[in-house]
């Protein structure tokens, strides 16, 4: 199957950055989309709304449903996921994309901050995963992926913002975990990571250490995700992926078009030697 056309993907923090590009590529093959996501009016600081997105992605060429959904309510997931069938008969995809973000230390970490990256991050996206289990398994390719890192266990990556850290890993426990969970279900669960900072909305949480002429566009995920949604979910789960590396066993040889400024230094993302 090399195209997404009439599947359903589910995908929360669809308003936005790299979910919404994933969203919008997977529209250009004729896909539903159902943006389950919080932001349902208009913020200054933080561009897109879920139905600026519906739009985005129906110009595209895809069907949208947008949602205001909060991944940490179960009865607004559980009330999304029975739309989302009511609209489009099923779900073939979900996406964990939605997560929260803030990079301090211990003394630096309010616990409404960290409650909010843990129960956003790893509760979330277990949720989500659970209530769409159903119309998962029903799925005649279903494939769940997690916007999380590979585990890597090196201090570096814990000794300024343990919290973060401890939710973003969780995501990859989780992906790891259920990965064999439904693999008797036939259901993939992967998760991706970008090799380099993408240029997102998200940039101004790391606090000036990257600039958007290092970073590579959204884009660059939307079509490593689209890739791996096109491949037969009980030939490729438990895998921890790097969009790069994904791109390249597509057959894609130049990246230079995701870069915001080609030429200029890209940055490695966290998490990544």
């Amino acid at each position: 199957m090399s195209h997404l056309k009439g599947r359903t993907l589910f995908i929360t923090g669809a308003s936005r950055g790299i979910g919404l590009a994933i969203a919008k590529r997977a529209a250009r093959d004729g896909a539903n989309i159902v943006i389950a996501a919080k932001s349902s009016v208009a913020n200054p600081k933080l561009p897109g709304t879920i139905y600026s997105a519906a739009e985005e992605i129906e110009a595209a060429g895809g069907k949208a449903l947008p949602l205001k959904v909060d991944v940490r309510e179960e009865d607004e997931v559980q009330a999304a996921v029975a739309k989302a069938v009511e609209r489009f008969g099923g779900i073939d995809i979900l996406v964990n994309n939605a997560s929260a973000i803030w990079l301090a230390g211990i003394t630096g970490t309010p616990m409404k901050r960290y409650d909010l990256m843990h129960q956003v991050n790893v509760r979330g996206s277990y949720l989500c995963t659970q209530a769409c289990l159903p119309q998962l398994k029903k799925s005649l390719n279903p494939h769940v992926l997690m916007l999380a890192p590979p585990l890597n266990l090196a201090g570096k990556w814990f000794q300024h913002h343990t919290a973060y850290t401890m939710s973003k890993y969780g995501m990859s426990m989780a992906a790891f975990g259920l990965a064999a969970e439904l693999a008797k279900d036939g259901i993939a669960v992967n998760a991706l990571w970008p090799r380099t900072v993408i240029d997102t909305a998200a940039l101004a949480m790391l606090g000036g250490m990257a600039r958007p002429e290092n970073c590579r566009k959204p884009e660059i995920m939307a079509d490593a995700a689209h890739w791996i949604f096109t491949q037969p979910a009980r030939q490729l789960s438990g895998q921890f992926l790097l969009d790069e590396e994904v791109l390249k066993r597509a057959g894609v040889k130049d990246l230079s078009h995701y870069a915001v400024a080609p030429g200029k230094t890209l940055l490695p993302d966290l998490f990544l030697d």
